[in-house]
Parts: structure tokens; sequence; C-alpha cells
């Protein structure tokens, strides 16, 4: 991946097309860009969502975010503001715009967010796992977990993938034994120390509510819940297209958190409908 100097940092990203059908060229074909959650780098988005969409014939864009080496770590903390910049900045350096975006957790709120301060640089926009507030629960958790890499304690590896697999998966993939065992023994091996960067993004603020503040988003939206999502409740996701002028909402059944990688046919599926309609 290439590292851009854009908002006056570092950010490491990528854009693929289609040789065969010539989409890697610059402009000769509607780009997609796709804005990851919390912790994990854009290349999560090329397990299955970048050859669906390149097949698709799209050219994609996938990057990562401030915290995320080897883009800007912004160890001594970041905001969400400055993330909508960064992608708005990205966009403007790629010169393909207006885009068709898409992001999920965090990358769901900052997508939000530019499509509100920036319509002329979105097409339209998905939400996955998107919201304009978080609960009691979700500030609870998030507040605990800044407290938990704060003070340096280390989980057991299985005792942190367990907990892992039961915030971020489908009871559905849990009940399938070969499934779950996949699961875990990954979450297993990729723990770890947390970085600098990654506690950043953990510590961001989580008291806020932009429900009424996305009244003024006029790009087409689409808000997609994932039904067992215990990170963001599916009520979250539906709050935000109810209050976006004519945004739609979805649901996808028998997916966490992590549903774009989980039911990712089902995703992927929602993506072409929503970007080709």
């Amino acid at each position: 991946m290439p590292l851009a100097t854009v908002n006056g940092i570092a950010l490491n990203y990528q854009v693929k097309g289609d040789k065969a059908k010539g989409s890697d060229i610059k402009g000769a074909a509607p780009l997609v860009v796709l804005v990851m959650g919390t912790g994990s780098p854009g290349r999560v988005w090329e397990l299955h969502q970048v050859p669906a969409l390149v097949a698709a014939g799209y050219r994609v864009c996938t990057f990562d975010n401030r915290g995320i080496a080897p883009s800007y770590e912004a160890a001594s903390g970041m905001t969400i503001e400055e993330l909508v910049r960064d992608t708005a900045a990205l966009i403007e350096f790629l010169d393909e715009g207006p885009v068709l975006l898409a992001g999920t957790s965090m990358g769901a709120r900052v997508s939000q967010e530019l499509a509100l301060a920036r319509p002329d640089l979105v097409r339209k926009a998905v939400f996955l796992a998107g919201h304009g507030r978080l609960d009691q629960f979700q500030k609870t958790l998030s507040l605990g977990e800044h407290e938990l890499d704060a003070s340096g304690v280390k989980l057991p590896p299985k005792y942190e993938a367990a907990l892992t697999a039961v915030m971020n998966l489908s009871p559905a993939t849990l009940a399938d034994t070969n499934a779950a065992r996949d699961w875990l023994d990954l979450f297993e091996f990729t723990g770890g120390p947390v970085p600098a960067g990654i506690r950043a993004q953990r510590a961001m603020d989580h008291d806020f509510d932009r429900l009424q503040a996305y009244r003024g988003i006029k790009v087409p939206c689409l808000s997609v819940g994932f039904a067992d999502d215990r990170m963001i409740p599916p009520y979250l996701a539906r709050e935000v297209a109810q209050v976006i002028p004519a945004a739609r909402y979805q649901e996808i059944p028998d997916a966490g958190h992590y549903g774009y990688l989980e039911r990712p046919d089902a995703v992927n599926k929602v993506l072409l409908e929503f970007f080709g309609g």
C-alpha cells in the first residue's frame, strides 16, 4: 500500500480495480471507499468486500485509519472530526469523487459525519452497524475497555478470545462447532498487546448524540443493522435511517458485529444492490 500525506498526516491506502475490465485505471469506474472500524486495518475488507466490488466493475479504495500503523499512530489521542477530515482529504487526494462510501462501526460513524459535512464528496453511503449515539451499555463497555487498556492487565488468551467471540459474533455462528473453533483460534492467535494508536481510537468520546444533526444529511443513505450485534444493537442503526431524510434501513439476520465477515454474501449483496440501484 502507498502512503499519502493528507490532512497533515500519513495514511496508508490502496486502490484496486480489475485490469481485465479496465477498471484498474483512474476514473475508469465508480470509486468505492471503505472505512474500517475501531482497531482493524483496511486490509480486512480484502477478505470479502473488495473482491465482490471489483468483480462487479467498481474501483475500491481501502485504507488504515489514523491509529493503525503504518498510518499516523496518533498515540496522544484523536477525535472523530479528525478521522472525518482524514477521509475527506484522501478522497480529494484520489480525485475521483464524489465516491460511493461504506463504513462499519466507527467507520460507519465517520461515513455518517462525512455525508453530513461534505456531501460534495459522497454519491451514496452505506453505514454498517451505524449509530448516532451509544446507549448506557455501550458507554460503560467502552469506558471499561479503556480502563483495561490503561491498567496494563493482560487477559489470558483463551479468555480474551472467548470474550471477543461473544461480543462480536452471532449465537448462530457460535452454535456451529467448526465455525466457533475456527473463530476462537483466530481470535486467540491475533490477540495480544494493544498498540497505542488503537488505544487512542478506543478512548475517543463516547458521550455523543448526533441523531438530530443527521436530519441534515441529503445524500442517499442505507443503514444496515446486524440482528445479533451486541456492540452496536440494530435498533441504533435503525435510528440513523429514521432521522436521515429518505434513508433506508436493512437488517441482516444471524450476524453479529463482525457481520461483514460472518455473512459476507449477504453484506456484499446489500452493498451491490444499493450502489447499483
